[in-house]
């Protein structure tokens, strides 16, 4: 009996041996990323315009760095808490993600690499990984203009003084999330005249995929759903469900029309800011289509374009579940 109880004794042991070391390892060689590079971004008139127009109707990043008004449709941002941070993400059985401040107040001690390195790779700027509901793996294969032009405007925020809860993930994503940062290889910004590939990049800039392909449990999209839709939501207080926005004829935008795409979302541009009622807001939707209302015609134009060279996927969507 002794002599099992040391063999047990010992198995125990091992195995803490085993995980403690795994643990360290994984604390002190994740996340693998190269450190910041020192450089400056040059604040040129045309970059922050074209950074400003980026951040407001493209990439969104003051859309979930800054609380939302869910009384309004489509959740318009709190504008004198422009970039402050703070809104919630509940990942379900996984944790509660906020956003942070990105003001000059929390990042004005930032260098323009460790801002570059946070956005595209994942890391912020003590080493920490970053939950890819920041999505830096789009970001990281942007052109890289693009992105130091939306870091540039970024840098003209209003400076707000603002600590966000700090954001859990419960076990295993806790360590998983370690393991997600990487490298990015950065893209090029193709042609407005190549419409199909200016809409692809346009599209993987907006996060169109992020929200309108269903998930899992785990947070993995489902396969062969690519933009299929069903994705739920909670933010507004209701439950609402991405659109299928693949060329389906039946069950999602095959039989749209460019124009009528276009004006789907230009119809939104110039929002009446007014109050929902209580059953209008179960009707209300987290996409915030009035700040996708401000792209072009000629952007919006490209993104269509894109959408209906996807593979047609039959899924039909219950959009309001709570709506009576």
């Amino acid at each position: 009996m002794k002599t099992l109880l040391k063999i047990v004794g010992g198995l125990v042991i091992l195995l803490v041996v085993v995980v403690a070391c795994g643990y360290g390892y994984l604390m002190f060689a994740f996340p693998k990323v190269p450190p910041p590079t020192a450089f400056k971004i040059e604040a040129t008139p045309e970059r922050l315009e074209r950074g400003k127009y980026l951040n407001d109707h493209v990439v969104g990043c003051t859309t979930c760095h800054t609380k939302r008004d869910w009384t309004k449709f489509s959740g318009p941002v709190i504008a004198d808490r422009l970039g402050a941070g703070g809104e919630a993400f509940n990942l379900g059985p996984a944790g509660q993600a906020y956003s942070m401040n990105i003001t000059p107040a929390a990042i004005g001690d930032w260098t323009d690499g460790e801002l570059l390195r946070a956005v595209t790779q994942g890391v912020s700027k003590d080493g920490s990984p970053l939950f890819p509901l920041m999505p830096y793996p789009h970001f990281g294969a942007m052109d890289e203009e693009d992105v130091h032009a939306v870091l540039a405007y970024i840098r003209t925020l209003k400076a707000i003084e603002n600590t966000p809860p700090p954001s859990k993930f419960n076990f295993p994503l806790n360590l998983i999330v370690r393991t997600i940062p990487a490298p990015n290889t950065f893209g090029k910004r193709p042609s407005p005249d190549d419409k199909v590939a200016y809409g692809k990049y346009l599209t993987s800039a907006a996060l169109c995929s992020d929200c309108h392909t269903p998930i899992d449990d785990q947070g993995t999209p489902l396969p062969n759903m690519d933009f299929a839709g069903g994705q739920e939501f909670v933010e507004t207080g209701y439950r609402v469900r991405a659109a299928n926005i693949t060329p389906d004829a039946n069950t999602g935008i095959g039989s749209w029309t460019e124009q009528q795409f276009v004006d789907k979302f230009k119809g939104f541009e110039n929002p009446t800011n007014a109050t929902l009622a209580e059953h209008e807001r179960a009707n209300n939707t987290v996409m915030p289509i009035t700040a996708y209302a401000g792209m072009t015609r000629e952007d919006l134009s490209a993104i269509y374009a894109y959408l209906r060279t996807l593979k047609p996927v039959t899924s039909r969507i219950e959009r309001f579940p709570d709506a009576k």
